[in-house]
């Protein structure tokens, strides 16, 4: 049984990683694109929220799909879907169908939720941090790997790129169907399946606690794949004389370099993702609680705590990317964005390493919607960035405006010392399993 669990963790991350990739693969090509199209800055940034577009919406379905369908047909379905649109994309010659097809691609993005809900029915509470850590940090290197290798692989040829990254994923869909199951005991499908109903997911929509987790995750992941859409085009934007002074003079020059800048926030980001899940599991073997405010005698306290050191050190690090680039330092930069892309990964793994033992019963609608809804994140932010009268100003904006607000939310909804779950915005009773759990 532990090979089995073992072989299911792997299936998933795989999965997750090459949606991951085809996910953020038009932000690796951005640049090649905003030259041949001439975009100006506005619509590099529309470009760049483009691929979030349906992740919100899509993330819920998703969610509630594994719950009622099982992961492996959910997961098979987007890799399948999003593999032929990828395919169809490589002989476009019109960017506005061109632009729609890949906002359709970018659906790949919703396998996220799919693959925690598909890990959580495998391994138990005490374990299950690491195991969705390693899940996520695995499957997300996949913006580094685009940014970082398909110009290398591809140069300006981006049809190329999408042409090959469908047909793998067509591939990979029919591995997840043949090797993949839904869950370790028939008695967890089952409930899942049963509780994936209109009631229960109101009931999660509506628990201030979901909706602070989701917050949170909007704070980490949200603003992580926002960066992934963005730093391309904000290096090649904003150090491009530094660029051309490192010797790259060339359209696909200035895309090599600045895809490898941008790449640093997305490898620091999964490298410490399962470090993430492992520190929220140390937290809680060590029942650490040094926060203020936040509760200290539940069953995950700890794990609460470990979340919110990680909101405040996203915040001070979007704070300092702002100054690094008013300074006009690359060097610096890169540095500040290795240090960001180490904190955003400490926000996801510590959300849904407390979702599952929050949500036990339902985890793919509460995997949707905290991990859907949060993704709107990666729509606004891009446009924050792109609209700010300094391009280097966007990241001090959304800290005020939306992280510290979120912050301060997640401190007010973590404060209750007995089932935050149970406290919401309609006193709806909580269902009948998790009653009895209580």
């Amino acid at each position: 049984m532990k090979t089995h669990k073992v072989e299911q963790l792997v299936i998933a991350t795989v999965g997750f990683f090459w949606c991951f990739l085809m996910w953020f693969s038009t932000a690796a090509f951005s640049p090649s694109i905003a030259a041949h199209y001439h975009l100006n800055i506005a619509e590099l940034g529309l470009l760049a929220s483009s691929a979030i577009w349906m992740a919100p919406i899509g993330r819920i379905i998703a969610g509630w799909a594994a719950d009622r369908f099982g992961a492996p047909r959910t997961f098979a379905i987007i890799l399948a879907g999003c593999g032929l649109v990828s395919i169809a994309s490589a002989f476009t010659s019109s960017y506005e169908v061109l632009f729609i097809e890949r906002v359709i691609v970018a659906i790949a993005g919703v396998s996220f939720v799919v693959g925690i809900q598909h890990v959580a029915q495998w391994f138990d509470a005490s374990e299950i941090g690491t195991a969705e850590g390693l899940y996520a940090g695995t499957g997300n290197v996949g913006a580094g790997v685009g940014a970082l290798v398909l110009p290398r692989l591809f140069g300006l040829d981006y049809q190329g790129a999408f042409l090959w990254l469908g047909v793998i994923a067509l591939a990979l869909a029919a591995w997840y169907l043949w090797r993949g199951e839904a869950a370790r005991h028939e008695t967890a499908r089952h409930t899942a399946r049963q509780s994936s109903d209109l009631r229960g997911t109101v009931f999660v929509w509506t628990r201030y606690i979901a909706i602070a987790l989701m917050l949170a995750y909007a704070m980490s992941f949200g603003l992580e794949i926002a960066m992934n859409a963005w730093l391309p085009g904000y290096f090649s934007r904003g150090f491009h004389e530094a660029i051309l002074a490192l010797g790259f003079s060339s359209v696909v020059g200035v895309q090599i370099a600045a895809g490898t800048f941008a790449a640093v926030q997305s490898f620091s980001a999964s490298l410490f993702r399962p470090f993430a899940g492992f520190m929220s599991d140390v937290f809680q073997r060590r029942g650490w609680t040094p926060m203020p405010f936040i509760a200290k005698t539940l069953p995950y306290a700890p794990r609460l705590h470990w979340l919110a050191i990680a909101l405040i050190l996203i915040t001070l690090s979007m704070i300092a990317l702002t100054i690094a680039g008013l300074a006009g330092s690359l060097p610096l930069s890169v540095l500040v964005l290795v240090l960001f892309g180490v904190f955003v990964s400490f926000g996801p793994g510590g959300t849904f390493a407390l979702v599952p033992l929050l949500f036990p019963d339902r985890p793919g609608v509460a995997a949707g919607f905290i991990g859907g809804v949060s993704t709107a994140g990666g729509i606004v932010y891009p446009l924050i960035f792109a609209h700010s009268g300094n391009i280097h100003m966007g990241y001090l904006y959304a800290a005020v405006t939306m992280l510290i607000p979120f912050v301060l939310f997640y401190f007010w909804a973590a404060r209750y010392e007995r089932h935050p779950e149970e406290h919401g915005l309609f006193e709806l009773p909580p269902p009948a399993a998790e009653t009895e759990k209580a």
